[in-house]
């Protein structure tokens, strides 16, 4: 199941590289100028954008999973030729493959035709030498400038933030919580935010899934690259949404700038509720939903605002004319669920949260993949590239073994008159019977001694 798991990545990275030419009320011009972009940043064909842009809208996500392969193709490209290519594009990073090609062809080292483009670049890309990883030392960094979508669920940005410690229940010691937040770009409107007990991918997940269900599916998401949002649960569930995943470069904080000045917003309501007794996390949490009514969403935003207008995010929000893009409900329970890999054992179960789940067994030593809703275990479902996935529930053990399973009629022993294998025995010793007696012959030995005699 590496390989299915591997497609899915594969597949998951092809929709967030054309969901950009997804958007509404592109024409062709914005269209092609995207197409241009994608090609640059990635090193693909503008044919090859087409073709994965084809395959979603008539598939969807499956159809930008990789084709299975019929054979495998043999090293096409010497190891000294390849050498030469790389040398070609040291000497000067932005030459093409095409141009690599060219001069390997005018210098004899090549035959005409002998090299494929799609290969070279393969190639190259193996090693480091493709035309991103030159991009990536040659790029200098600029200052961020500041931006703003033009309509609501366009883009969200989101954030964790180190809350105050309380109590973990009557005469327990205090604990840190944390916020997680997702607020719209256009709007500065808060889809969700609330105060966790942990800090791990589980709160991003919590958050992002209510925020959903509450406002629909944003075109894009826009985070850090902390762990608890660079995961694979987020690219799946995202893929599946339809939402395109976007990651902050390396100590680029000014680019979350709204997340981030929201941040420093509730550093006045943390300022306030030090004030207090903060008994629970529930009763945080209530004190924390009210400020946020009161303290931001309903008032007026100096983004937002004109002269003329006072404008708060939660207005801003409500009066956009974008609709939202609401999932339908057997979509949006299969993308937030979570995904792991198993192998099946010799009794055709796999050992899953702690507990056996009966599979088949057909499927014995096979890898099968599990997808699960970490709230609610006690149903799985098994998906097997080649089959329907179906349902699998925790193994019941009972007092008595239960009969061993019958062999299928598929499987069984077919009658014959003679053994296949004593009958090829035969001809294989009368073959090698036949090559000894032509390979030595004592005639003229025993007529020359007679003779001698």
């Amino acid at each position: 199941m590496k390989d299915s798991r591997k497609a899915e990545e594969i597949a998951a990275n092809r929709v967030q590289m054309v969901s950009r030419l997804l958007a509404e009320g592109l024409d062709a011009g914005q269209a092609r100028q995207i197409r241009a972009e994608i090609c640059t940043q990635t090193g693909l064909s503008e044919r090859s954008i087409r073709r994965y842009l084809a395959r979603y809208r008539q598939e969807g996500f499956q159809g930008l999973k990789p084709r299975p392969k019929v054979y495998q193709r043999p090293d096409a490209i010497a190891e000294s030729l390849l050498e030469q290519a790389i040398l070609l594009r040291r000497e000067v990073p932005t030459r093409s493959i095409s141009q690599i090609i060219q001069l390997l062809e005018w210098e004899g080292l090549a035959k005409p035709g002998q090299i494929k483009r799609s290969t070279l670049q393969e190639k190259l890309s193996e090693r480091g030498y493709s035309s991103r990883h030159m991009r990536i030392y040659a790029t200098t960094g600029v200052a961020a400038r500041r931006f703003q979508r033009r309509h609501r669920n366009d883009l969200w940005q989101s954030d964790i933030k180190f809350g105050p410690y309380i109590p973990n229940g009557p005469g327990a010691k205090k604990q840190q919580v944390y916020l997680v937040a997702f607020i719209d770009d256009a709007t500065r409107f808060v889809l969700h935010s609330e105060f966790y007990p942990t800090l791990d991918q589980s709160i991003v997940e919590d958050c992002f899934r209510q925020a959903v269900h509450k406002y629909g599916a944003p075109d894009a998401v826009y985070f850090d690259n902390g762990k608890q949002f660079r995961t694979r649960w987020m690219a799946r569930t995202c893929s599946k949404l339809g939402t395109r995943l976007l990651y902050a470069k390396p100590y680029a904080a000014a680019s979350k700038g709204k997340i981030e000045r929201f941040n420093r917003t509730v550093d006045s309501f943390l300022a306030e509720v030090s004030l207090g007794k903060v008994e629970s996390l529930d009763a945080l949490n209530r004190k924390f939903a009210v400020w946020l009514s009161e303290c931001y969403q309903n008032k007026p935003h100096s983004a937002l605002s004109t002269e003329e207008h006072a404008v708060t995010p939660e207005t801003a929000y409500r009066s956009d004319a974008k609709a939202p893009r609401f999932i339908e409900p057997e979509t949006l329970a299969s993308a937030f669920l979570h995904a792991e890999t198993r192998k099946v054992d010799k009794s055709g179960c796999i050992s899953f949260m702690g507990q056996k789940y009966q599979v088949g067994l057909p499927f014995l030593g096979c890898m099968v993949e599990v997808v699960y809703d970490k709230a609610d275990v006690s149903q799985v479902t098994i998906e097997v590239e080649g089959h329907e996935p179906w349902s699998a529930h925790p193994l019941v053990i009972g007092e008595k073994t239960g009969p061993r399973p019958s062999l299928p009629e598929h499987m069984g022993t077919r009658p014959t008159e003679s053994s296949r294998l004593l009958e090829a025995a035969e001809k294989q010793h009368a073959q090698r019977q036949k090559k000894q007696e032509r390979a030595i012959s004592y005639t003229s030995q025993w007529e020359g001694g007679e003779e001698d005699v």
